[in-house]
């Protein structure tokens, strides 16, 4: 049996008499998984998607796009919600929704029904993530919060890494609407194993409380601290979504070979768990406030390294530094923001700096086209990257100065 998680105030929360702490985890971290899957899924794709619906490229671009909208909204809502009915049953909603409506964008048969079905998928991705990570944090130990967030969220870059093995693997002759059957498949699966093994980690008495989102986000002291978490959120989701979305390009427009340009994504992606394992055992031990500030600082060096790497060495050894810590802050982020919000707003909370986050996650590979369009070469696009790292560790050290743990109850 499971014994029952403490906050710092050691009360208890419910859990599933059946599930130990390391199936949680690893539940979410095949819903993550199916998560990453999907995402990278439509990239995957578009070179045989993008004919055979005969979209122009705007079309591709909103079409694209559509799951990272409905990924904010629902991130926003996901949260709310799960704080008044509990995190279970919205995250069975949310993984059920993106099942379904993956399994609709296989079906779509112009471009108005895939830019519904892609904005609806993104609502399930969006009412996944804060309860996720509300879950992970609620079940784990003060002690072990950071990797537990963190390995959970691992599964992540294996999902979109599977994606495209799975892509290069099949080659030509893979029809591009069984990429998303398989991707709406596999939740669907998921959904009995989420409703037996996973905890519901509301507190079983809750005082009255004011749950209004205003409050949550900016009420007992916590508003400087809400937009420094945001902040944080967007320039390292920029950094990031950039290098997902334009690294193999920019590699192979320097003058690379294509293999180059595949080999320093999987590098990126690998080095990527690596760092979200280390920053989350390290954070776990003294604290998130200097590991992750010096990771920050570490990230601009990277993207300065990168911007001046030529030689195959170098590229490779610069995109494996520049994964390790941008996706190792990223992740110890995720398990940062449910620690600012006491536990009866935790999920909305988390699903606010999730939302906003993803701004920058829009911003980063539209910053990069743009600056390719004004002439910028590979090298610029990179190091135009070092001081969006550098404010991110602003926004990280005014965050350590602002924040309180919230209140468990």
């Amino acid at each position: 049996m499971l014994r029952a998680g403490t906050g710092d105030g050691g009360k208890p929360v419910q859990q599933s008499k059946w599930a130990g702490s390391g199936l949680v985890v690893s539940v979410c971290f095949l819903v993550a998984a199916v998560e990453g899957y999907d995402i990278q899924a439509f990239g995957v794709a578009a070179p045989a998607m993008v004919p055979a619906l005969g979209l122009d490229p705007s079309q591709q671009g909103w079409a694209g796009g559509a799951a990272m909208i409905g990924l904010v909204i629902g991130a926003f809502i996901g949260g709310w919600l799960a704080d008044r009915v509990g995190r279970k049953p919205v995250l069975l909603g949310s993984v059920a929704a993106f099942g379904v409506f993956s399994i609709v964008t296989a079906m779509s048969p112009s471009y108005e029904a895939l830019l519904a079905a892609r904005l609806a998928t993104g609502l399930g991705f969006g009412g996944a993530m804060p309860n996720l990570i509300a879950v992970a944090n609620e079940i784990s130990r003060p002690d072990r919060r950071g990797v537990t967030v963190t390995a959970m969220f691992c599964g992540m870059p294996v999902g979109g890494a599977t994606s495209a093995l799975i892509a290069r693997l099949a080659g030509p002759d893979l029809d591009w609407r069984m990429i998303f059957v398989a991707g709406g498949i596999v939740p669907l699966v998921l959904v009995p194993l989420v409703a037996w093994a996973l905890p519901e980690t509301r507190p079983a008495h809750e005082p009255a409380t004011d749950r209004r989102l205003a409050s949550t986000l900016f009420g007992g002291g916590r508003a400087g601290a809400s937009v420094a978490l945001w902040a944080a959120f967007v320039l390292t989701l920029m950094v990031l979504y950039l290098a997902l979305n334009w690294l193999p390009t920019l590699v192979v427009a320097n003058g690379r070979p294509p293999a180059e340009g595949f080999a320093a994504a999987m590098v990126f992606n690998v080095a990527g768990i690596l760092g979200a394992l280390a920053l989350g055992a390290v954070t776990d031990r003294i604290g998130w406030r200097w590991p992750l500030l010096l990771a920050y600082l570490a990230l601009a060096a990277a993207m300065a390294g990168l911007a001046a790497a030529s030689s195959t060495g170098a590229i490779l050894a610069s995109c494996a530094a520049a994964g390790f810590l941008v996706m190792g802050a990223q992740f110890a982020l995720y398990a940062v923001a449910p620690e600012l919000y006491p536990v009866q707003a935790r999920a909305a909370g988390t699903g606010a700096a999730v939302a906003m986050g993803r701004l920058g996650s829009i911003a980063g590979p539209l910053v990069a086209g743009e600056l390719r369009d004004m002439g910028a070469t590979p090298g610029e696009v990179f190091a135009a990257m070092a001081p969006v790292a550098l404010a991110a560790a602003a926004a990280l050290y005014v965050l350590g100065r602002l924040a309180r743990p919230g209140p468990e109850i």
